[in-house]
């Protein structure tokens, strides 16, 4: 999927979401590189497995362009 990430961040002042929460996944990912230009990364959430690569910000900090496929765990 090529697409624009929107970035969107949540102070989070207490646990009580925990009581609600409906499921978990456990989550493993390693950067391939971090370069100011892009970022390459690999999740393994669950039974699945993303290769990730985002692209520099813009000038705000709120958009950037995300290309990401899932890959053999």
């Amino acid at each position: 999927m090529d697409t624009v990430e929107i970035e969107r961040k949540f102070l989070i002042n207490d646990k009580g979401f925990k009581e609600v929460a409906s499921s978990k996944t456990h989550i493993i990912q390693g950067f391939l590189n971090t370069h100011p230009e892009r970022t390459v990364r690999v999740r393994v959430a669950g039974e699945e497995a993303f290769i990730t690569i985002k692209g520099k910000g813009n000038a705000s900090g709120t958009t950037r362009f995300e290309w990401e496929r899932p890959i053999a765990v």
